[in-house]
């Protein structure tokens, strides 16, 4: 029975919590400049920006530009610290790319860092063994990693600093160590699940056997002796020193192929970006072996629709981006791979011409049910960085799956990664296994210019949902008039499905995960259309981005509300 005095404290109890509602609710709408959704305004400076997934690497880049060192100097340490804070999303174990816009040259370049597959690896080993694919852990997926020569060739070709002073932040806060943040801890603890078993984890990465906690402190020390040879014995002291040898030899050890020829014969390349103009902008990303033309892909599709008059949620417009999306993706599965062993088509792939042919295919009011799609796996790290000369570095760097391979060579304190796991076993795929060849790639940095002049270095960090943040980046800020951060905030659209850029096919078409925001009568409305939505949490990308504002001479930075990001400048 609820006596009276019960029932009042019923009804405070109920006016509390309406109240409470009330006043959430209220915040979450009351920025006084800005779309409602907008965590926080841009970053304004005028000598210099960094923008990173990590603050303590970005302020180790910000004290790089204040000491005279210009972006790429700046990028290369930010990288080497994150390769110490956030080790479940990057290190030297892995791979990396990056655009660079040389202020002196007033020209953009690529850096492909990718490694190949060991030479004495095939696909009759596979046969041989009675496996049908690439695991994702162990030694098998192990490619070369191209980091450290990535950073070496920024560095010899742009940069003004030497090695010794750009690694020195990283190796004192890995000696003394430094506090784990909330999100690194849970990535850490999700790992060890992975990965925990593997030799050398427990030491490397725990702290009394246990995965650092938020606010611990954690130390590296052998990645600090790491990082102390590579600092002052170059680039060779990795790929054909002690290093080279200490990873060759555990591989052995592990039953691996990776040798220590495989790590010595290592080159990156300086390759062209590529374009196309959406919109009256110029919207650049890296040829294959990665996936950034499939974000040209779906901006090319999109551009024939007009998407301001749709209106962002809307279930016609995440329609015709989801199904636009799924026609760059079938391109992704088939035809991205190593262009030193295929005839890739990027040319074709991405003309307007194509993308015309394509859009015809795509219904209006009925979800496309047979396609290829890949996998949304991975982790990674974005960062950008600009400098008062005008330099801006677009930069993405990982071990693929989190912490990768799980294969930790002995005391040098990082994870080779596991990229490897992606090529197929069809010989008659692009991106089929053989020996020295460069497997397809997730991570993806975008540059805009316009005017052929710089405007903006961004990326949007995770596995297959990079093409789709690119595009949606783009979008928000061309056709919905976001700005630089807004334009990360906004609620993502993220399409999914369950075959791997091998050439499967997705017979249901896949589902969308929608971010809250989009409301319930876009989702009902999809659901109407034929499509599958499914609610999923962490996959939506990590945002970094600087922006050029050439008339007040000055730079815009935005990062990740989702993560750890910081944009900081001076």
């Amino acid at each position: 029975m609820i006596t009276p005095r019960k029932l009042k404290k019923v009804l405070q109890f109920s006016a509390l919590v309406v109240v409470s509602s009330f006043v959430s609710t209220v915040h979450a709408y009351d920025r006084i400049t800005g779309e409602t959704f907008a965590t926080r305004s841009e970053v304004i400076a005028q000598n210099g920006m960094a923008a990173t997934s990590q603050p303590l690497a970005t302020q180790v880049a910000l004290d790089v530009l204040k000491n005279g060192g210009n972006a790429i100097d700046a990028a290369i340490a930010a990288n080497a610290m994150l390769g110490l804070v956030e080790p479940t999303g990057c290190g030297i174990g892995g791979d990396l790319f990056a655009i660079v816009w040389d202020a002196e040259s007033q020209k953009l370049y690529g850096l492909n860092a990718s490694g190949r597959s060991p030479k004495g690896l095939t696909r009759a080993y596979f046969k041989k063994e009675g496996l049908d694919r690439i695991p994702a852990f162990g030694p098998l997926p192990v490619s070369v990693p191209g980091a450290v020569d990535g950073w070496f060739e920024l560095s010899k070709r742009f940069g003004t600093k030497p090695m010794q002073e750009l690694l020195a932040p990283s190796i004192k806060y890995a000696r003394e160590g430094f506090p784990v943040s909330e999100l690194i801890a849970y990535y850490f603890e999700m790992n060890q699940k992975r990965i925990g078993h593997y030799p050398g984890f427990t030491e490397t990465f725990t702290v009394d056997g246990k995965t650092p906690k938020k606010g611990q402190i954690f130390k590296n020390p052998n990645l600090a002796a790491t990082y102390e040879k590579i600092a002052t014995g170059g680039r060779d002291a990795f790929y054909k020193g002690d290093i080279a040898r200490t990873i060759s030899g555990f591989m052995q050890s592990q039953g691996g192929l990776l040798s220590y020829q495989d790590l010595a014969t290592h080159r990156s390349e300086w390759i062209e970006p590529v374009s196309s103009n959406y919109r009256g902008y110029d919207i650049w990303e890296l040829p294959p072996n990665g996936q950034g033309i499939a974000a040209l892909q779906i901006l090319n599709i999109l551009e024939l629709y007009d998407l301001e008059s749709m209106g962002r949620d809307s279930a016609e417009f995440v329609h015709t981006f989801v199904e636009a999306k799924k026609l760059a993706f079938a391109d992704r599965a088939k035809f991205y791979a190593d262009p030193d062993f295929n005839e890739i088509p990027t040319s074709w792939l991405i003309s307007k011409e194509y993308a015309a042919e394509r859009q015809r295919l795509i219904k209006p009011n009925q979800a496309a049910k047979r396609v290829d799609a890949g996998k949304n796996e991975g982790d990674t790290i974005y960062l950008t960085v600009a400098d008062k000369q005008g330099n801006m570095v677009s930069l993405i760097q990982s071990n693929y799956r989190g912490m990768g391979s799980g294969m930790i060579p002995t005391d040098l304190g990082f994870v080779l990664q596991n990229r490897g796991e992606m090529f197929s076993l069809d010989p008659k795929h692009f991106n089929s296994l053989e020996p020295g060849k460069r497997p397809f790639h997730t991570i993806i940095p975008a540059f805009v210019t316009r005017n052929n002049k710089p405007l903006m270095s961004f990326g949007v960090m995770g596995g297959g949902t990079q093409p789709q943040m690119h595009a949606q980046i783009i979008i928000n800020m061309i056709d919905f008039g976001m700005n630089l951060q807004e334009a990360g905030d906004a609620p993502r659209i993220l399409h999914s499905g369950s075959s791997q850029p091998e050439g499967d096919i997705m017979e249901d078409g896949g589902f969308i995960s929608l971010e809250s925001g989009f409301s319930y009568k876009t989702r009902r409305e999809l659901m109407k259309k034929g499509h599958v939505l499914k609610d999923v949490s962490g996959a939506f990308g990590g945002y970094q981005a600087i922006m050029l504002d050439d008339k007040n001479k000055v730079y815009y930075g935005a990062s990740e509300s989702r993560k750890d990001g910081q944009a900081a400048g001076y």
